[in-house]
């Protein structure tokens, strides 16, 4: 066996889209590869069925979703014809969809809509629901005359060389501003491309769900002009008529998810009274068409999947309503299963086995997932009685690389019981002494489990110890466990510094005099916190981090909201509070050698947090290096192009080969 390498990554395979053929007999879904030749990810469709198998069914590997047309063709968008590449080169707002059957031929192009769509489906007689990008500066553009259109887009790249900003968020992690961008609900005739709008310029429509008559549809919105609000609405859609009626059972109040079930809405979500935006939510189903709701149950987990991992790539399914069941993705501890409730609140859980359910998909009780267990990397799976895996895209990793074991290591603080892991070296000898690695996941309300993770296990395969924990604040164990608002640097840091006091007397073969600390996001927050505060980390690596919460609170695209809610004050409340709250405060008291990564598109932890951290450090003359990832975003670590999630985990492995071995 061979040690597991960096450029390992673009051998991996990434599933996504899992989705049943109407009838239940197929399963289509999408296998993704990082190429970095190309520094981008090829995606195709595959389809699988109980006397086939996996096959695959696009292959120009640009294809990266798709939806059921019936139970033989699939719909999915493709830019396959060279004069609409042509036309997405000079900015069109344009999606062409194609048409391919799934028992052979070739991809025929159905029609192509002026509109940037980010879902579809189909509603019967030519017609769509369509869920696509509005720019109020270019309006809509189906139905103009071309030479109309690209006036209109050149008129806007010379608008580009400004940018007016008169709302807050500004703009969204990776992308640009978005100020007056929505998405917007439309319906689509594709026999004479009509398109008509339903919901208004200034309304994100965050999700849609249509009733099995297809003559309803729930759309789960948000709408504004200056200040977008942590709560959003319930609208009600009549896709006969083309009319919209707000429905909202509940103000004040974030939907997660809303569908029909059994002629009545079920919808999930939470007031975030108790524990702020990181409540856990409830489930509610509406009476009386709507003008009464009960609520159904109160699950103290997150209903979707927070497990960490970095061998994800695209989008899956975490709601799902079939019969007379509401089936989701729940976090209970450190593993993600599948849930179902019905109506009378008879809550289930359908999923046994450790791990994470990624997505799934259910039709009259058949359920096929998405899933990552025990240290094999995503597959596809089916679920019955048991479990049974359907394929084996990434077995080569358990076969041919060296892999370290996770090994659970619980321990109490202040009567609360944490859980923690330890990858030894491979090829660990008890004789030697290894050096070691604190890594800190981000949110803070995510979990670790005992999933796979590449740059862990890398680091185990070049001879660290790697420690790994759920502090409080973390996913997984109930509201009173992840609300630490107004706590963090606090008790947070105190389960993590035990944790660490445990891991050294548990495993003497770690050498106490060199160990590293990183993580990402929140974990970036906590290095920056923890170098700030104990000289016993040899070495530090500070990821896409918090540093200052006042100008995180005036430039990140959640800052505004996310400040005030977790750390309990406003630079003009409590000032105090987020600059004692703040890293960089203690910055001064740094000895550390620590290098930061950053983004430059990062917009949730913008690059200033990172810039002033790191200026800190060289001011105080502490050993510091910043690397910047151009055209990145907050997930460079997850769904980064593949060049820089290389040079990425190269200068991590660089700078604490450096620091901590001898």
């Amino acid at each position: 066996m061979e040690n597991l390498r960096p450029e390992d990554l673009t051998k991996f395979k990434f599933l996504s889209g899992v989705d049943l053929s109407p009838d239940g007999k197929t399963c289509g879904f999408v296998v993704h590869t990082a190429d970095e030749e190309e520094n981008k990810y090829n995606s195709n469709i595959f389809v699988w069925d109980e006397h086939n198998g996996a096959r695959q069914l696009t292959s120009t590997d640009s294809e990266g979703s798709f939806v059921w047309k019936n139970n033989d063709r699939l719909l999915f968008p493709s830019l396959r014809d060279k004069k609409d590449k042509e036309k997405k080169d000079k900015g069109y707002p344009l999606t062409s969809f194609y048409e391919i059957s799934i028992n052979g031929g070739e991809a025929k192009k159905a029609f192509q809509v002026f509109l940037d769509v980010s879902k579809i489906e189909y509603l019967g007689d030519n017609k769509y629901i369509l869920l696509g990008s509005f720019d109020k500066r270019l309006g809509d553009v189906q139905g103009l005359d071309e030479d109309v259109i690209e006036k209109k887009i050149k008129d806007i790249k010379k608008e580009n060389e400004f940018q007016v900003l008169d709302e807050i968020p500004f703009w969204a992690d990776g992308g640009d501003f978005t100020n007056k961008r929505r998405t917007r609900c439309y319906i689509f005739d594709s026999s004479n491309g009509k398109l008509t709008s339903v919901t208004d310029e200034f309304t994100n429509v965050e999700s849609i769900a249509v009733n099995p008559s297809k003559d309803r549809a729930l759309l789960v919105t948000s709408s504004f002009t200056d200040k977008m609000s942590t709560s959003n609405q319930l609208y009600q859609l009549n896709l006969v008529e083309e009319t919209c009626e707000k429905i909202s059972p509940i103000s004040d109040f974030n939907y997660y998810y809303a569908d029909y079930i059994d002629d009545r809405i079920i919808f999930v979500g939470t007031d975030m009274l108790t524990c702020g935006i990181n409540e856990n939510p409830r489930i509610f189903v509406t009476e009386d068409e709507g003008l009464s709701f009960v609520r159904i149950a109160e699950p103290d987990w997150s209903l979707w999947s927070s497990v960490n991992s970095d061998t994800r790539y695209g989008g899956n399914r975490s709601y799902k309503v079939s019969g007379e069941y509401l089936y989701f993705l729940s976090t209970k501890e450190y593993n993600c299963h599948i849930f179902r409730i019905s109506l009378d609140g008879n809550l289930e859980q359908l999923s046994i086995h450790d791990g994470s359910v990624d997505g799934f998909d259910v039709i009259e009780d058949k359920i096929i997932f998405v899933g990552m267990r025990d240290l094999y990397l995503q597959e596809l799976y089916r679920l019955d009685d048991q479990e049974h895996r359907l394929t084996n895209y990434n077995d080569w990793v358990i076969q041919d690389r060296k892999l370290s074991t996770p090994m659970v290591l619980s321990y109490n603080n202040d009567e609360t019981n944490l859980t923690g892991w330890v990858l030894k070296p491979v090829d660990f000898d008890k004789n030697l002494k290894y050096p070691a690695i604190l890594n800190i996941h981000g949110g803070p309300k995510t979990v670790f489990g005992g999933v796979f993770h590449h740059e862990m296990q890398l680091w185990a395969n070049q001879g660290y110890f790697v420690f790994y924990m759920n502090p409080r604040g973390s996913d997984g164990y109930g509201d009173e466990f992840s609300d630490i608002r107004g706590k963090y640097g606090n008790i947070d840091y105190e389960d993590l510094m035990l944790f660490t006091d445990k891991v050294l007397e548990t495993f003497p073969s770690v050498d106490r005099e060199n160990i590293g600390v990183t993580g990402g996001s929140y974990g970036g927050y906590m290095t920056n916190w923890i170098i700030g505060h104990t000289k016993r980390f040899k070495a530090a690596v500070s990821q896409r981090s918090i540093s200052n919460w006042f100008s995180f609170f005036g430039t990140s695209d959640i800052g505004y909201y996310f400040a005030e809610d977790q750390v309990g004050a406003t630079p003009w409340d409590n000032y105090s509070v987020l600059w004692d709250n703040s890293p960089l405060k203690y910055a001064d008291k740094v000895e550390t050698p620590t290098l930061f990564i950053h983004s430059d598109k990062d917009y949730r932890c913008w690059i200033p947090e990172g810039l002033q951290m790191y200026t800190a450090l060289k001011y105080h003359g502490v050993d510091s290096r910043m690397v910047v990832f151009k055209n990145e975003s907050h997930g460079l670590s997850r769904e980064g192009r593949p060049q820089g999630r290389l040079r990425r985990l190269n200068e991590i492995l660089e700078w604490f080969a450096r620091h901590l071995k001898k």
